[in-house]
């Protein structure tokens, strides 16, 4: 029972905190976007006004530092490779920060009920120890601490179908998101090679 009660709380933690930082992404990017769609040389001015711990930071210092860094190339590197292969890495480090945590509903999700049916089945255990050492096994005896361990497997699903529901609808955001981001850092990519730092 303690093991579900840390998993629950666990669940409804991860869910509810990455519920809000999507929600704070998402407004953040549809802000960027609309700027973007108006003038692309807006992007500069946009980041200036983002609170420092937008996740779009990321993205943006990355290809901000890796055009300063092409322009002194000398090697065989072409500077729009470095540029992208540095945008592109912003993007997986956002995304992976946004997986933070899922696999945690996901373990919940499909371990719960058998840490509850492991429960169920050790007090039915008990249950049948206390019946045998009253030497009584009638109907009144067994059906209260057999009824009480069976109430285990019902704590597990109540445990995994709310970490199994939220981790696929908190990555079916995280797919939509990633989109959105997609779609900035392109804009991004075209913004560093037409107007510079």
């Amino acid at each position: 029972l303690l093991i579900l009660l840390i998993m629950s709380l666990g669940t409804w933690t991860i869910f509810i905190a990455k519920f809000f930082e999507q929600r704070k992404t998402k407004n953040e990017c549809i802000k960027v976007n609309k700027y973007v769609e108006k003038d692309k040389y807006l992007i500069g001015k946009i980041f200036e006004e983002l609170p420092n711990n937008c996740l779009l930071h990321v993205i943006h210092d990355a290809g901000k530092n890796a055009k300063i860094f092409s322009s002194n190339l000398d090697g065989p590197m072409e500077p729009a490779q470095v540029v992208g292969d540095a945008i592109q890495n912003g993007v997986n480090d956002v995304n992976e920060h946004l997986q933070r945590g899922l696999t945690f509903l996901a373990t919940v999700g499909s371990t719960a009920p058998f840490v509850g049916l492991f429960g169920t089945v050790w007090a039915i255990y008990h249950a049948l120890i206390k019946i045998g050492d009253s030497g009584q096994a009638t109907l009144d005896k067994v059906a209260g601490p057999v009824g009480e361990a069976l109430i285990m497997t019902a704590i597990g699903l109540a445990v995994a179908v709310p970490a199994v529901l939220g981790y696929n609808w908190l990555l079916r955001r995280n797919k939509e998101l990633m989109n959105i981001i997609g779609k900035f850092s392109g804009s991004l990519y075209i913004y560093l090679f037409s107007k510079g730092v």
